[in-house]
């Protein structure tokens, strides 16, 4: 019987956890705390640091099914996905870990056994690789497994070596290909082979074996690592493909329902859509992508994730119009994506309604975006026919690309119906240089790991010479804001150092620390760390007892285990190996405690007004106020705001019990707390629920500090909410004194409003309305004048009309306040004059306004509006457009405006 896909991915899991492997679940498509990644590629990214050393897990064999995207970097299929039959953005990476436990030998024996013995593939059918010089991978295929000599090829660093970076960890590689036999080659040679390494049909690279052996430096000597490492990755597409027997990835369980469903959309056959099969597999791909980007939190926008997200979603888009869509369409398709994985992922069963919504929400932005492309690339069209011109410029396309997000090919085709061409390779060299500047800018933010390096061996100094615990900084941001402790180390001028002077800026390390270091969106703690004469404590010291002192201005961690206080010496001589107190500010702690449990009530009052969709998309939690964002797809209505504003102060009257609990990350998930796409978590998290355990009013992971019951929240207030992006909102909000403050400022603006209105503050609003009433009838009775005015002049005006060949032709620069006024002075005289041409120009604000209207009996004789205002409109140094009938323009120098009105009469003559 025929396996279908979610049968072979839990076959994998259950194969490698009955050989004593922990199933862990897949991460997100995004990355935490790895800047050099736009999303999850592999299966090891969130193992990275376990690898590296930075973190240690409760196990040392792992096994997952991982989301991942590749559509970025050196790893980007996008362009291959239609004409590919196996090419993906997102697909599912199956792999196998060891940190520190078994080596080659098991890792090949558990990938032939699963393969052959589980999935049932022919011996046969198999092809090995290793490194060239790698006699134990080689042994392990050879004399363990009893694989033919002839079978195992040796091959080089290009397909048999992989390493993290230029340093850092790297190893050899073991691949083992699938043969689909001598009738599917593409090559042509008579040694078809894997050793080839040239791109043939035949071969299909199934499963690739990374063993981590050596350690890198920057001069490319590579040291045995003191622990190795297995990683491995099988793509699901691949191996279903296999095992379905399908030569496209397309044609299995995987995709084909979505294909599928995409053809009774349409009303298509078969035929019809295997003719058209590159635009039906981008749709596939890309339904796929849309549904996992958006339920991981991703939304549309013009930057990094978010733009990817655009782009694909629009290609897909593009693609269902050049089959027969016209209009949005995607909503139809996305749910066949939930129906075939969300039972593996049901994060798409929840968050359906969001990936909905933000996809047609997309998509009809990209149907608008179509209109915005075609109205600029008119105009461009008529510049190159005025010109003589018969190629779009490359700056020119990839402006339509970049700035408006029309497509490409788009651009091309409606340059074919008007006998023009691209250059294509200025809009090739315009996208690169954009792509440098965009890897110029990662790269300053990356660095070369030096600074990560320094901070690790400082830790193993201070740990070795007992200055810290074994598991470094004793830290607990979580049981006061004042600890008793000891220097461990000072850092001045990126080096250690034994002690430092007033005005000198330092990193201090203490063997414990009480201070909260960023993370989560909440920000970090200041404070002082101070050293104090004898044993007194500080509520019994005055300032003239303190030896020395330091001015905490923020936290960091470096990395895990160590935690740096960063400020400033004010007094006396820090050294190392002093007892210090570490005092956070308190005030400003319990600023900081009252808003972030303020965003946890936001958070769930906010699902409960709006819907489960709501999910967090990002916070910052500061000590004057807190800002929020969410995945919603409207503005808010007052009527809302004001609910969940009074909600939330409910909530808070409440005197709800605020309870942090540590627990697993299953059993978290599990009892229905709520976690972060943007967090990374561990195996153990912290929980905090708000409320009563039967029924928590909240309940989230969370690492922040707290309130221990709502009461001490004071009040809430929200401040402003509005859109940050396609598909996701912010509140900003103040809670406790920052609602005081915020009352206090608004009341004396009342106050001195109303004494500016000679009126009583009950009456302020009434006041106001009043004077705005009155200016606005006083507006309009002068608009009114100024068009009394202009239709005077309207006779003095008619005698300087001109005839050129015959027709009447009046060009003059008239005195109007707006543009409607001058579009209405046109229509007055196009009327009296019955058949005719007028163009008026007028100084609007400081900036030159143009207008022209041709009569509908003169376009029938080939006049045409926007080509008389266009080369006007240069004069003055701008563009325009319109209908043939009215066309209007702007420009930037309004000094110019009786000069470029001179050209009229020439220009109708030419005509």
């Amino acid at each position: 019987m025929v396996m279908s896909s979610n049968e072979i991915r839990s076959t994998f899991l259950e194969y490698f956890k009955r050989r004593k492997h922990t199933v862990v679940a897949s991460s997100s498509l995004i990355p935490v705390g790895d800047p050099s990644l736009l999303f999850t590629n592999a299966g090891m990214v969130q193992f990275k640091d376990t690898f590296l050393g930075r973190e240690k897990r409760p196990y040392s064999r792992a096994t997952t099914a991982q989301k991942c995207m590749r559509v970025s970097g050196k790893h980007n299929d996008l362009e291959n996905v239609g004409p590919s039959p196996r090419h993906h953005t997102f697909f599912e990476m199956l792999g196998n870990f060891s940190f520190g436990d078994y080596f080659k030998r098991e890792a090949c024996k558990y990938a032939y056994g699963l393969l052959t013995d589980v999935l049932g593939i022919p011996e046969k059918r198999l092809v090995f690789t290793v490194f060239h010089d790698d006699d134990e991978a080689y042994r392990a295929w050879v004399d363990d497994i009893g694989i033919p000599e002839s079978r195992v090829y040796r091959m080089g660093e290009k397909t048999n070596f992989w390493s993290m970076g230029d340093t850092g960890p790297c190893g050899p590689t073991s691949e083992l290909h699938y043969d689909w036999g001598k009738e599917f080659c593409t090559c042509g040679q008579p040694d078809c082979s894997v050793l080839l390494d040239n791109g043939c049909d035949r071969w299909l690279e199934v499963w690739n074996l990374v063993f981590m052996q050596f350690d890198q430096s920057s001069d490319g000597v590579r040291t045995p690592l003191p622990r190795t490492g297995v990683d491995t990755g099988m793509g699901l597409e691949r191996i279903t493909a296999i095992l379905q027997k399908k030569h496209s990835n397309y044609e299995t369980d995987l995709f084909k329902p979505i294909m599928e469903r995409t053809r009774k959309l349409l009303g298509q056959d078969r035929q019809t859509m295997e003719e058209r099969i590159a635009s039906y597999r981008v749709i596939a791909d890309h339904s796929r992508a849309i549904s996992f980007l958006i339920a991981d939190g991703v939304v549309p926008g013009n930057e990094g994730r978010s733009y990817v997200l655009r782009l694909i979603l629009r290609r897909a888009a593009r693609h269902g119009q050049l089959l027969g869509f016209d209009g949005p369409f995607l909503t139809e398709i996305l749910p066949t994506v939930t129906e075939i994985m969300g039972d593996a992922y049901p994060g798409l069963v929840r968050r359906q309604e969001a990936i909905l919504q933000t996809t047609l929400q997309e998509e009809e932005r990209f149907q608008a975006t179509l209109r915005t492309g075609s109205a600029l690339l008119d105009e461009l069209v008529g510049e190159l026919a005025a010109s003589g011109a018969k190629t779009i410029s490359g700056q020119d396309a990839f402006r339509l690309h970049d700035t408006y997000g029309f497509p490409l090919d788009l651009t091309r085709e409606f340059a074919r119906e008007h006998g023009l061409t691209i250059d294509e390779a200025g809009f090739h060299a315009a996208m690169e240089e954009q792509s440098a500047r965009s890897r110029a800018a990662s790269a300053m933010g990356m660095g070369d790991g030096t600074e990560d390096k320094f901070y690790r061996e400082l830790k193993d100094q201070l740990i070795a010479s007992a200055r810290l615990p074994s598991s470094g900084v004793d830290h607990d941001p979580y049981a006061g804001t004042e600890v008793e402790t000891t220097t461990a180390a000072i850092l001045r001028d990126g080096r250690s150092v034994t002690s430092s002077e007033v005005g000198d800026s330092v990193q201090v390390v203490l063997d414990k620390s009480c201070f909260y270091v960023e993370s989560g969106g909440q920000v970090s703690d200041v404070g002082r760390l101070v050293h104090y004469e004898g044993e007194a404590t500080q509520a019994e010291l005055e300032d003239s007892t303190v030896q020395w002192a330091i001015e905490v201005t923020g936290m960091k961690r470096p990395v895990p285990g160590l935690v740096v206080h960063v400020g400033k010496v004010v007094k006396g001589t820090p050294r190392v190996g002093d007892s210090v107190t570490a005092e956070v500010d308190q005030l400003r702690r319990w600023d900081i405690m009252r808003n972030h449990t303020a965003t946890h009530l936001l958070h769930s009052e906010l699902r409960y007004v709006l819907g489960e969709h709501v999910q967090q998309a990002g916070s910052l939690v500061a000590p004057d106020r807190f800002r929020f964002d969410f995945m919603h797809s409207g503005m808010l209505t007052q009527d809302e705001i004001d609910l969940i504003e009074q909600s939330v102060n409910d909530a808070i009257l409440a005197n709800y019990p605020v309870v942090p609990t540590e627990t697993s990350y299953k059993e978290a998930v599990a009892s229905g707390a709520m976690a972060l796409f943007t967090e990374k978590y561990g195996d153990r998290v912290r929980v905090v629920r708000i409320g009563w355990p039967e029924a928590p009013f909240s309940q989230e992971l969370c690492g922040g500090t707290h309130v221990s019951n709502s009461s001490q929240i004071g009040s809430f207030h929200i401040l402003s909410e509005s859109s940050v992006g396609a598909g996701v909102r912010r509140i900003e909000a103040v809670t406790g004194r920052g609602v005081v403050k915020f009352l206090q400022d608004g009341l004396g603006h009342l106050d001195r409003a109303a004494a500016y209105l000679r009126t009583g503050i009950d009456d302020v609003d009434h006041k106001v309305l009043a004077l705005m009433n009155e200016n606005d009838a006083q507006r309009k009775e002068i608009e009114q004048l100024r068009r009394e005015l202009a239709q005077r002049d309207l006779e003095r005006l008619l005698a300087q009309v001109q005839h050129v060949n015959g027709i009447p032709v009046l060009a003059a620069e008239v005195q109007v306040a707006s543009a409607d006024t001058l579009r209405e002075m046109s229509d007055w005289f196009r009327d009296k004059m019955g058949s005719g041409i007028v163009v008026l120009g007028a100084a609007i604000d400081g900036k030159p306004n143009l207008i022209a209207a041709v009569s509908q009996d003169l376009v029938s004789k080939g006049f045409n509006a926007v080509n008389l205002i266009r080369p006007v409109a240069q004069v003055v140094g701008g563009g325009g457009g319109g209908r043939p009938t009215l066309a209007q323009a702007g420009g930037r120098d309004a000094t110019r405006l009786a000069e470029a009105l001179q050209l009229v009469p020439q220009l109708v003559a030419r005509a």
